[in-house]
């Protein structure tokens, strides 16, 4: 009778947590679709130059970026593309700042741990390990919702988070949202101010700042623009993945790095940070020693480069 009774007791209490999942998993897949609903007119007219909506916010413990984006993908492809821990590491490789990209586990105790270095030649043993719980909270045919989340990383930083969801759309692309954030507490703040007030003091986001108007633009700086770029870089990385699915396995590589590297060119003055040439020669490098890269990497000439970086 107590074996029967704890057997129900589980039962029960698996039911009440299934429940609840399955009660916030619907609440978020309404939360995008009111989303979509209401920023039409700001994806049309974006001034990416794609329908991009990037919201952020700068707040006395934590930095958050925000991407809204429709995508010119059938959610069908987009969810069965990016419902994968090893996809994911496809995706976080063509950042500049990440040098290496390992999943361990499978389901939902996989990890994806990745290493932040400088965006020029750097060590891995040298760049910091980060290490995120990766997990998919919803895989329905109208809803994905991913999340990948880390307690710490450099410099005192805290609490990072990586947040996809997605839903189709009648016209057969799909509405997704991509969340960056984390937390910082006093030594990471002052590290980053240094930072931004010396080898970043001339760099900036892409919202307004303040005061300034369309008449007199003025992008933000400082830290806020910093989320901004990374914000930009991890969204442009999922579009550039997702574009170059279709194509046959020893040409996706290839096509990711040089779409990749073109769509961050298009904003310059926030992104730009050095040739293709440099980019690709730094990226093939990292991916020829890491263990997730494809078995067969494309010759160097494959596809050639852009040559010097628009201005």
């Amino acid at each position: 009778m107590r074996l029967l009774c704890r057997v129900t007791l589980a039962g029960l209490i698996g039911l009440v947590v299934a429940g609840i999942a399955h009660a916030e998993n619907t609440a978020d897949a309404a939360a995008l679709k009111a989303r979509f609903e209401t920023m039409g007119e700001q994806l049309r007219s974006s001034p990416f130059g794609r329908p991009v909506v990037l919201e952020s916010a700068e707040r006395p413990d934590a930095l958050v970026g925000d991407i809204y984006a429709v995508l010119e993908h059938p959610f069908a492809r987009v969810s069965a593309a990016l419902d994968d821990a090893p996809a994911w590491c496809d995706v976080l490789m063509l950042h500049l700042n990440v040098k290496r990209c390992t999943v361990a586990g499978r389901g939902a105790t996989s990890t994806v741990a990745i290493r932040l270095g400088r965006k020029h030649d750097q060590s891995v043993t040298d760049a910091y390990r980060l290490e995120f719980a990766y997990g998919v909270p919803a895989s329905t045919s109208d809803y994905l919702q991913v999340q990948m989340s880390a307690a710490s990383g450099p410099l005192g930083t805290r609490d990072y988070r990586i947040a996809f969801d997605a839903m189709p759309l009648p016209d057969g692309r799909s509405f997704v949202h991509l969340t960056y954030s984390y937390g910082y507490g006093l030594a990471a703040r002052v590290a980053m101010l240094g930072y931004l007030s010396t080898l970043g003091r001339s760099k900036v986001g892409f919202s307004n700042a303040p005061g300034a108007s369309a008449e007199a633009p003025r992008p933000v700086a400082g830290v806020r623009g910093l989320i901004e770029r990374n914000t930009m870089r991890y969204y442009l990385a999922i579009a550039a993945y997702l574009d170059a699915a279709s194509l046959p396995e020893p040409q996706r590589l290839e096509r990711r790095l040089h779409d990749w590297f073109e769509a961050t060119e298009r904003y310059p003055r926030q992104l730009h940070e050095m040739d293709e040439a440099a980019y690709l020669e730094m990226k093939r490098a990292e991916l020829k020693d890491n263990p997730r890269a494809p078995a067969v990497l494309p010759p160097e000439g494959a596809l050639s480069p852009l040559g010097a970086a628009r201005r």
